[in-house]
């Protein structure tokens, strides 16, 4: 090589290493802001209130967060079958959906079994971070596989990372990341002559997701028609088949799925029509957009497989097969936005990128067969929140969360300090994990029109009093928490006064400002 050209080739390399550098510190700012005090990343799970009733007991005893305005995810699921992967509690089966159909998809629950050590509250904080490991391992795998020197190999890298497919595995803790993770490590296993290690990987991202195993398409070789290319896929097939068997064993026939599957090209083009009537129909044009952009960055990617025949290539036959699959699926897949079909062909997305960096198509492919990087970004714009929460902490073991209650005019806040204001009775409530008695210390500055004193009861006991006046004065309580709970009533027995003379000015008693909960000091 020229010492121009090295020296070029050193520059790309850097660059794209750079590059990969931010991409990966954007991802973890990203997903840092799902990360809470109390609940860590349970939010990530998609637990709603509407299965407060089904849910195992345990997830009402560990601090697992509850998204009151939007619907569950598939995720919720999974996450209860981690506390028991041998499908023997009977509470799994008023939790479930459809328990055997669910049950199907075990690895990612039993990874997080054993990686939490059995302990409950372990795993359901390990299952909801799975993803962001698999994220992460297979940002170095598909370095490896690409072998990136340039930004057209980072952008494929790119685009398989932060594909809709991919991020919405993470966002809703679901197995499809997994799975293709194990699917991308089989494939570099074969590629470097590993076959024992490739069949046996392969099978294990059949475990996480049943399509996986069309992952066999990658180690198959010429002649098609042989007893070692049947044997390979019995291999591959075997484990999911003795554990569908158990399944059957232990719970009984599930549904099999087929719902999800049509005539062929129907669903795709429905999902067309679907996303192009959204661009009138529905408020959040974000949205709608990136979701027709993703679908149409699958079906570019389709084309390219049609298009570019490789049969010697690997990925090549994997992208094919799963070219199918697109085909394939139905409405109950399709539908949403973007909707389950960005991951359950992140394969083909994996296979397109791998492909289209090693044949050197042209950038306009790369671009077009990534558009669902929009979609995927998007996953990760809203965080949840729950819109009573004012302080949150773990102090001396114990989690704690506190909520406003009643009594209070809403929230108001500027860039340095929040804070509500009572007409002369406000509560604040406390909740705690573990439900044991406890106590907690809540910080908060109080703030008056007039000079007044706030009472503080907790318990059907007077905790303290302060006096408030005009400027905001910091205080501490030392609150008793009783089976993980506390009511605090803050009032006062001086008269409020209206803020203004308009006719629909509050009549003001005191301010709570900057609740904070910390550790007890004595």
């Amino acid at each position: 090589m020229r010492p121009a050209a090295a020296s070029r080739w050193r520059r790309l390399l850097r660059a794209s290493r750079a590059l990969a550098v931010v991409s990966v510190a954007l991802f973890a700012v990203a997903i840092a802001r799902f990360w809470h005090p109390v609940y860590g990343f349970s939010a990530l799970i998609q637990l709603d209130a509407t299965n407060d009733d089904d849910k195992l007991a345990v997830f009402r005893e560990l601090p697992v967060f509850v998204h009151r305005d939007t619907g569950g995810y598939d995720g919720l699921y999974y996450a209860q079958v981690a506390q028991d992967p041998s499908l023997r509690d009977p509470g799994l089966r008023r939790a479930m959906d459809n328990f055997a159909y669910r049950a199907r998809r075990i690895l990612p629950p039993a990874v997080a079994w054993a990686a939490g050590l059995g302990r409950p509250a372990w795993i359901v904080q390990t299952y909801a971070a799975l993803n962001l490991a698999a994220w992460l391992a297979l940002a170095v795998v598909l370095w490896r596989i690409l072998a990136v020197a340039d930004l057209r190999g980072w952008a494929a890298w790119a685009g398989v990372l932060f594909s809709a497919g991919a991020l919405g595995s993470v966002r809703l803790a679901l197995t499809d990341l997994p799975a293709t993770l194990l699917l991308a490590l089989g494939v570099w296993a074969a590629e470097r002559w590993r076959g024992r290690l490739a069949v046996a990987v392969i099978a294990a991202a059949a475990l996480a997701r049943e399509t996986a195993l069309l992952g066999v398409a990658g180690l198959v070789k010429p002649p098609w028609w042989s007893a070692k290319n049947a044997a390979r896929l019995a291999l591959v097939a075997a484990p999911l088949a003795l554990w569908l068997a158990y399944v059957r064993w232990r719970v009984g026939p599930a549904d099999q799925g087929w719902a999800n599957f049509t005539w062929p090209v129907l669903g795709l083009v429905g999902k067309l029509g679907a996303d192009t009537a959204a661009l009138r129909t529905v408020a959040d044009h974000p949205l709608a957009w990136t979701t027709l952009l993703s679908t149409v960055g699958l079906v570019t990617q389709a084309a390219y497989f049609a298009v570019r025949r490789a049969p010697a290539e690997r990925w090549w036959r994997i992208g094919l097969v799963f070219t199918g699959l697109l085909l394939g699926l139905g409405t109950a897949v399709w539908e949403g936005f973007p909707g389950a079909a960005t991951r359950v062909l992140l394969p083909l997305t994996l296979a397109f990128n791998v492909l289209a960096h090693r044949r050197r198509a042209g950038f306009a492919w790369l671009v077009l067969g990534n558009l669902g990087v929009f979609a995927g970004l998007l996953m990760l714009r809203d965080v949840p929140a729950d819109p009573r929460e004012i302080a949150a902490a773990r102090a001396s073991g114990v989690g704690v969360v506190a909520r406003v209650g009643e009594g209070w005019f809403g929230r108001e806040t500027t860039g340095r300090h929040t804070w509500f204001w009572s007409g002369g009775r406000g509560s604040i409530e406390l909740e705690a994990w573990p439900k044991t008695a406890a106590s907690i210390a809540l910080e908060f500055a109080l703030r008056s029109p007039d000079a007044r004193a706030v009472a503080l009861r907790a318990g059907g006991r007077e905790l303290a009093s302060f006096e408030a006046d005009a400027a905001p004065r910091q205080h501490t309580v030392i609150v008793p928490l009783e089976h993980g709970r506390a009511t605090i009533e803050f009032t006062s027995a001086a008269p409020p006064v209206r803020e203004s003379a308009s006719p629909t000015a509050r009549a003001l008693s005191f301010a709570l400002y900057d609740p904070r909960l910390a550790a007890p000091t004595r």
